[in-house]
């Protein structure tokens, strides 16, 4: 058994192979003999040892997750104190209840000290403390606004209630700070957290369970993703036995690439106590497994109850957010769902806020608009805006507007291009070193200059600031059912495609991000999405 940077013990079930040669065959003769491991497996543990197991294993998972969110709460706590005592050094008489001397100071201490702890209490309420925000910036952004929204209402209520003449320019200006210090000590940690993921800590051992291929796609995002905080060290190939229709492993074919120092593991009903053993915190199921049956049920079960968690990676049509509601009429009972962001007063704030956001995003970004105009006419002479017929809300046409950045003939190009790059088959088309691109082109497209007069198209109510980009007419043409749905919302200047990669992601990951979207939008996830633009932008990653 060895100590693995966080604490947790990892046999050598959890190890590296030490062969290509000895992983495939342990992988087919445990695809051969799943029942007989079964047994051994079950064996291998009496109920007290899984039990003690099961308790070591949470026991070390919360060790680390309490400290880090101590340390984390002290740190915002503290922030409400700097920030309220840089405001008691610029205006002391306004925390002075009774006089400038020792024992009205003292009280404005411990008044800083207490609305500190009432400061955590509102972030924790917010959930800026869940394991799964704790490494996500924006989100934890957003959650701080929640949480200094909150204390502000209830400094608000007890200054009212006690008669405390607190003046609201001090109240304000002191949640103001508090929120600034927060995100900058949040920014900070998040780097600590980020660098001591990558040697191992303050991350949950996974083992990634499904077929081959959908293991292969799931350690990809992984790696892509480590604010999912997923560190896997061992996959768990599956099919189904087309004779018993039962969940058997199987061996990974030599077209399918995964990591070889990943432990291949053999599929069991006891694979929480072979995780227990090992030191793993999760298992991740990517496919194979449905959420809906016998054998979900059955290895969630046999899983949670030893203290390892049991993910899903939920594909794209299984991403919704529906509210549901469970109504018992007569006898017979009803499950009524929807999704809340189709509401109507959801849309129309959404359609004021595109409204409100674009004129004023015109009137700012009018200086360089102009200069561009003139740089695109000085360039070959051609015209300076370009518009295209574009598939908008439910298949309704519409032409988009943008600065022209390519050729005049780019699209007569476009087919050839895209054969010539292997981009045919994607509902998306871009490439690196387009030819099409002009000199000014280049700049524009870098800085995202060129979506610029969509604002107009925003303003005329044909697309939307956030939302999935509009497509072309073959392309929407070749969309089928699933992808088809993202046509239910306006198209958008900007979206998820935009903030998670654009042109470097994968087809089915443009494809699942647009869907996710129409299923899972909101107001407080579009101005999120508006935020990360602004950071893509400037960072020009994925501009081509």
């Amino acid at each position: 058994m060895s100590d693995t940077a966080d604490g947790t013990n990892v046999s050598d079930a959890a190890k590296p192979s030490t062969s290509v040669e000895n992983d495939k065959a342990e992988t087919v003769s445990a695809s051969r003999n799943a029942s007989a491991s079964d047994d051994a497996d079950m064996s291998s543990m009496s109920d007290v040892e899984s039990l003690n197991a099961g308790v070591r294993q949470m026991s070390n998972v919360l060790y680390w997750r309490f400290f880090v969110n101590l340390v984390l709460m002290i740190l915002d706590g503290t922030m409400l104190v700097i920030a309220n005592l840089i405001m008691f050094n610029i205006d002391p008489l306004a925390y002075l209840l009774y006089g400038d001397n020792f024992h009205t100071q003292l009280f404005a201490g411990i008044l800083f000290v207490v609305f500190g702890v009432v400061y955590v209490g509102c972030l924790h309420s917010s959930g800026i403390y869940h394991r799964h925000v704790m490494g996500d910036g924006f989100q934890v952004n957003y959650k701080i606004v929640q949480g200094v929204v909150k204390l502000v209402i209830i400094q608000c209520a007890v200054n009212y209630m006690f008669k405390y003449p607190l003046p609201r320019h001090v109240l304000f200006e002191a949640a103001v700070l508090t929120l600034v210090f927060t995100v900058i000590e949040r920014i900070i940690a998040r780097v600590v957290i980020t660098r001591r993921r990558k040697t191992g800590m303050y991350s949950y051992a996974t083992i990634v369970v499904g077929s081959p291929e959908c293991i292969e796609r799931t350690l990809h995002r992984l790696h892509k993703r480590s604010q999912l905080n997923y560190r896997t060290v061992g996959v768990c190939p599956i099919g189904v036995d087309p004779e018993t229709n039962k969940i058997v492993s199987v061996p990974i074919p030599d077209t399918v690439h995964i990591d070889k120092s990943l432990t291949v593991l053999p599929y069991s009903t006891s694979i929480g106590e072979t995780a227990v053993k090992s030191g793993i915190q999760t298992i991740l199921i990517c496919d194979v497994i449905r959420r809906d049956s016998v054998e979900f049920n059955v290895l969630s079960l046999a899983v949670e109850s030893l203290g390892v968690e049991i993910a899903l990676a939920a594909g794209a049509a299984d991403m919704g957010a529906h509210r549901m509601y469970f109504r018992n009429i007569q006898g017979m009972p009803v499950l009524t769902m929807h999704l809340p962001q189709y509401g109507y007063a959801t849309r129309l704030i959404k359609r004021v806020f595109d409204i409100v956001c674009s004129l004023l995003l015109i009137i700012l970004s009018s200086p360089i608009t102009i200069i561009t105009a003139i740089a695109i006419k000085l360039d070959d002479h051609g015209p300076v805006f370009y518009t295209q017929k574009r598939i908008g809300l439910r298949g309704k046409p519409f032409r988009m507007i943008k600065f022209r950045s390519m050729v005049t003939n780019a699209d007569e190009l476009k087919a050839k291009l895209a054969a010539e790059s292997g981009h045919s088959d994607r509902f998306i088309f871009k490439m690196k070193k387009d030819p099409r691109i002009t000199k000014v082109g280049h700049v524009i497209r870098k800085w995202s200059i060129d979506e610029l007069p969509q604002f107009f198209n925003v303003l005329k109510g044909d697309m939307s600031l956030v939302g999935p980009r509009p497509p072309l007419p073959e392309e929407y043409a070749r969309y089928n059912r699933l992808y088809a749905t993202r046509m239910f919302v306006k198209p958008g200047i900007t979206g998820p495609w935009q903030v998670s990669g654009r042109s470097d992601l994968t087809a089915e990951e443009s494809e699942q991000l647009d869907v996710s979207y129409v299923q899972d939008w909101s107001i407080t996830g579009d101005i999120t999405i508006l935020f990360k633009t602004v950071q893509v932008v400037l960072t020009h990653k994925g501009a081509y």
